[in-house]
């Protein structure tokens, strides 16, 4: 039976650097306040004229992905991209990705699954390699939250915690059975789709009504967040997925070498690895740096851990993540 394995990793973020301080200088806000809430002390955000968009802080992750699994653009077989904040309302981010790449005619689908999306797009790549239909797959997750935030005091319970950036995959075919993707666990409750969404512009609120309107109180556009109810509902997905899939492949927490979670909330992860038992050196964390970036959050971190020397083959990963939906769901891979 056909293995899917990670060849080939990557990660993209823009270079200018948005501190606590400087969000303090826009909104009622301070360094310890964000810290103390979410962990977070910087994050990246796209400047004006550095010519990133979300599918091109895509592209940039995935030429070093493709790079580092010793493939050619020409050599991948489907492109799937998983962002919440795509290029365009349509086409999805996926084809501009296809073009820049110069790839003829390969098929692209966008996965809007927002912060579990790298990992819908991952079980889906899996299902595609292991039947044998595609060879290799890219996965990226890509956001470009900056634009959208309201970066003001009424908007900082949001707007503190996102960043932009990009992460890739390449997803290659293994003829083995001593690595690759284990298993992928995949959850959604569309009762509670409004604690965390955008409400508007769409095709209930298309943008034409929101100017003729013209209602200074009205947040529609901005990102909505029940920042309670979201990370109550939070730490009871992440514990039960995580443990769906150790149960599925008969593990203990103490055989994980590496979790890898969505970059969230430091506190969500730091709750999660208390429930379980687990080190420090068995969860990464990097929302330090970069804030949540949703999709991109985990490959971003996957691809940090193994630029840090973290992950050896047959090392026991597992790759969780809750968002938006509400929708979450893990992965376990032997590297």
């Amino acid at each position: 039976m056909n293995q899917s394995i990670i060849s080939g990793l990557g990660k993209y973020v823009p270079e200018n650097v948005v501190t606590n301080d400087d969000l303090s200088k826009v909104m009622d806000t301070s360094n310890e306040w964000i810290i103390e809430r979410t962990g977070i002390e910087t994050r990246r955000h796209i400047k004006k004229g550095d010519g990133n968009t979300t599918a091109v802080m895509g592209v940039k992750a995935a030429k070093i992905a493709l790079e580092r699994a010793r493939l050619t653009p020409q050599d991948i077989d489907l492109i799937l991209f998983a962002t919440l904040s795509p290029d365009y309302y349509f086409p999805g981010s996926g084809v501009l990705v296809q073009e820049m790449l110069q790839i003829p005619t390969c098929p692209a689908m966008d996965i809007r699954n927002q912060c579990s999306g790298f990992v819908y797009a991952l079980a889906t790549a899996d299902q595609f390699v292991k039947t044998g239909m595609y060879q290799n797959v890219l996965v990226i997750g890509a956001e470009n939250h900056s634009g959208g935030l309201d970066m003001s005091t009424r908007g900082r319970g949001v707007s503190v915690i996102f960043g932009d950036g990009a992460g890739a995959a390449v997803v290659s075919r293994y003829e083995g059975s001593d690595r690759g993707i284990l298993s992928s666990h995949l959850h959604s409750e569309g009762q509670h789709a409004e604690e965390l969404s955008l409400i508007g512009p769409s095709t209930n609120r298309w943008v034409p009504e929101i100017i003729a309107a013209n209602d200074p109180q009205d947040t529609s556009y901005y990102p909505h967040m029940n920042g309670q109810f979201v990370f109550k509902n939070a730490v009871r997905r992440f514990s039960e997925v995580i443990i769906a899939g150790l149960e599925k492949n008969q593990l203990t927490p103490d055989q994980i070498k590496l979790l890898v979670p969505h970059q969230a909330n430091l506190r969500i992860s730091q709750f999660v690895q208390k429930k379980f038992g687990l080190r420090d050196d068995q969860v990464y964390n990097n929302i330090q740096k970069y804030g949540n970036t949703t999709a991109a959050s985990i490959p971003i971190a996957l691809t940090e851990a193994w630029e840090d020397g973290l992950l050896n083959e047959g090392d026991v990963v597992v790759l969780a993540a809750f968002g938006s939906g509400f929708t979450w769901g893990s992965t376990v891979l032997k590297w």
